[in-house]
């Protein structure tokens, strides 16, 4: 039988692809619009000002994050005990659950903020568990030669749908307000039928019959002494915990630049535009050499792309900035997810993918929150060109402080290579 030569070959990573497609496309929508209506809501229903309304949506991001801080642990040990397949599908249907009672909810005109909290943290705690048993899929049903190639058109379908989501969903709530919840549920159902088509996944051997406790320690411990690993996640907090600048668009909009609500919506859009791009570059030609120099010098870009951004006072010069600066990013996330996939060891990938996505989404979460405190005291402009001088400073001290990164040549598994080297000489 003929070796397959692109993941795109493999029906299995076909179905995985359409499935992770369908549900980013149904979960990102569906959040966007969970944020408008609450904020629709709050100054309709319960008649509080701007500053009030605005101050809950805050808060909804954080019902969304404390069900990640919670069951991180948990979520990767799941993974790992269990068919991950299954254990995706199963999150998923949490999701079809929370769009099918917003849908009957808002078309019933019934939709409150109690109920709407309520169903944010739902989601948060189903996207804990979808996270790191999806990410835990790809190196089951995908050759290892084909990882590189998997991980790039699977971010790519993650960039299309986050793309895609929001844009399907505004347009269909101006439709009607229940709309884009149906849709959310219908494609959450061809999601979950998608993932149980793919061939059965058992669990690791080595993981049947050890204590849950251990083993949840066993995975922050493989990633505290994976030096090569632990690398790679705090680079990621650290870089876009300081230097992300999408937090402060809407100043930029509508103070800085002055393009108001349609220039925002393309400023948010030119990030995952050049994402995408990148994503199609990469599927077709993925890096192969010098793999961790290139995920340095990638994030050294986007620091240097949001320091040229904040300084920009021309639209479209801003613009071309913040495609760079989604493109950086896409190589980084390229680099380091597809080095984690391979430098871990499959008993445990789903508690280190678990780790992983906890680092990623509290960047994204802080990041927000440092950006707005930043903005208070330096100015928005000041805060996004110190967020970016940050994250090029955090690249200067982790190349040094961690040299397996810098001296990463291929994505051959690291951690091999560092077992071997701790065995005593006969």
């Amino acid at each position: 039988m003929t070796e397959p030569t692109s993941p795109l070959q493999i029906p299995d990573f076909r179905l995985y692809w359409l499935s992770r497609l369908v549900s980013v496309l149904a979960t990102v929508g569906m959040v966007v619009i969970i944020g408008y209506q609450l904020y629709d809501v709050a100054r309709g229903q319960y008649g509080m000002s701007i500053s009030q309304s605005a101050f809950l949506l805050g808060l909804l991001g954080l019902a969304q994050f404390v069900p990640l801080a919670i069951f991180t642990p948990v979520a990767g040990l799941v993974a790992d005990r269990f068919d991950r397949r299954t254990v995706a599908a199963a999150a998923m249907s949490v999701d079809l659950v929370v769009a099918l009672t917003l849908a009957v909810a808002t078309q019933a005109g019934q939709a409150s903020l109690p109920l709407l909290f309520a169903l944010a943290a739902l989601h948060g705690t189903a996207r804990v568990f979808i996270g790191p048993a999806l990410s835990a899929v790809t190196p089951n049903i995908v050759p290892a030669p084909l990882i590189p190639r998997a991980m790039a058109l699977s971010s790519m379908s993650w960039q299309i749908g986050a793309i895609g989501g929001p844009a399907l969903a505004g347009l269909l709530y101006g439709a009607n307000a229940a709309l884009p919840y149906w849709t959310s549920s219908a494609l959450l159902v061809i999601g979950i039928a998608a993932l149980l088509s793919i061939r059965r996944l058992p669990p690791p051997e080595e993981n049947r019959g050890e204590p849950p406790l251990r083993q949840m320690i066993e995975g922050v411990r493989f990633v505290w002494n994976e030096r090569f690993l632990l690398g790679c996640v705090t680079l990621d907090l650290f870089a876009v915990l300081l230097g992300g600048a999408t937090a402060l668009l809407p100043v930029f909009a509508r103070d800085v630049l002055q393009v108001g609500a349609e220039g925002l919506g393309i400023m948010r859009a030119a990030p995952a535009v050049g994402a995408v791009a990148v994503s199609l570059w990469l599927s077709a030609r993925p890096i192969a050499h010098n793999v961790g120099a290139k995920m340095l010098w990638a994030v050294a870009a986007f620091g240097a792309a949001t320091i040229v951004f904040g300084v920009s006072r021309n639209f479209a010069l801003s613009l071309g900035m913040l495609a760079l600066l989604g493109a950086a990013d896409m190589v980084s996330v390229f680099v380091r997810s597809t080095l984690v996939q391979l430098n871990t060891p499959d008993a445990v990938r789903g508690r280190v993918s678990s780790i992983s996505m906890l680092a990623i989404s509290a960047s994204n979460e802080l990041g927000e929150m440092q950006s707005g405190l930043a903005a208070g005291l330096l100015g928005a402009t000041g805060a996004v060109v110190f967020g970016g001088a940050g994250a090029i400073l955090i690249v200067a001290i982790w190349a040094v402080l961690f040299p397996e990164l810098r001296n990463a040549r291929t994505f051959a598994p690291q951690y091999r290579q560092t077992h071997r080297q701790k065995e005593p000489a006969p």
